[in-house]
C-alpha cells in the first residue's frame, strides 16, 4: 500500500514492519515493535504491554446498595475503594470472569447480568480492555475466596453515597469511574 501524501488530512495506521518480546513482567508481556510514521515513513521503535483482558463489575444488591471493595494498590501504596475487578483467566470467556470475580472477591452472586461494554485501558501502550458487568439483584451466597495477595474489605452503600464519595474524590480509580458512569450520573453536585 502506498503511503498517504504528507498533507493528507487526519492520523494514519502506523505499519509494524518488527516486533520483539521482553520477558514476562507476570502481569505484562512487553513488546517492542518497530513502526513507520505514515508521513514521513521515518521508524519508530514503540512499546507495548501485552496483558490479559479484564473484568470490572457493577454489583447491586437486591435492596439497591453496590457492592464496593477496599484494598491496598501497590502502585498508589494507598488503600482505595473501588468495584470487584480481576483478570480474565487465559480461555475464560469475561463474563465467567465477572462472574468468579465477584463471587470471589465479594462472596456475592446474581442471576441478572447486564454486559455494559468494554473501555481501553491505555491504548497509548496496553493492548487490553476492560469489560464492564452489571449484576442485579446480587445476594450474598459465600464466604470470600482470596488469592494469596488478596487482601479485601467488603461493603455497601447507597447509590448517593457512592456519588458523594466520588465527588470528594474517595473513590478516584479511572476504571472504576467509567463503569460506575454506565450506571449512576456522576456529574459533580447531582444527586
Amino acid at each position: 500500500m502506498d503511503p498517504p501524501p504528507p498533507d493528507a488530512p487526519g492520523p494514519r495506521p502506523w505499519e509494524n514492519r518488527a516486533s520483539r518480546h521482553g520477558d514476562s513482567l507476570v502481569l505484562f508481556r512487553p513488546r517492542w515493535d518497530t513502526l513507520i510514521h505514515p508521513r514521513s515513513q521515518e521508524p519508530f521503535e514503540r512499546l507495548v504491554l501485552e496483558a490479559p483482558d479484564w473484568v470490572n463489575v457493577l454489583a447491586e444488591t437486591t435492596e439497591g446498595d453496590l457492592v464496593l471493595v477496599r484494598q491496598y494498590r501497590f502502585g498508589s501504596a494507598s488503600v482505595t475503594t473501588e468495584i470487584p475487578s480481576g483478570v480474565v483467566d487465559p480461555g475464560e470467556d469475561h463474563g465467567d470472569a465477572a462472574r468468579r470475580e465477584l463471587r470471589e472477591e465479594t462472596g456475592y452472586s446474581s442471576e441478572r447480568w447486564t454486559y455494559l461494554g468494554h473501555v481501553d485501558p491505555n491504548p497509548a501502550f496496553l493492548d487490553n480492555l476492560c469489560h464492564q458487568w452489571l449484576a442485579e439483584e446480587a445476594v450474598l451466597t459465600h464466604e470470600q475466596d482470596l488469592d494469596p495477595g488478596e487482601d479485601i474489605e467488603v461493603l455497601t452503600r447507597s447509590p448517593e453515597e457512592i456519588r458523594h464519595w466520588v465527588r470528594e474524590g474517595r473513590i478516584d480509580n479511572a476504571l472504576v469511574l467509567t463503569a460506575l458512569a454506565r450506571v449512576l450520573d456522576l456529574r459533580r453536585g447531582s444527586t
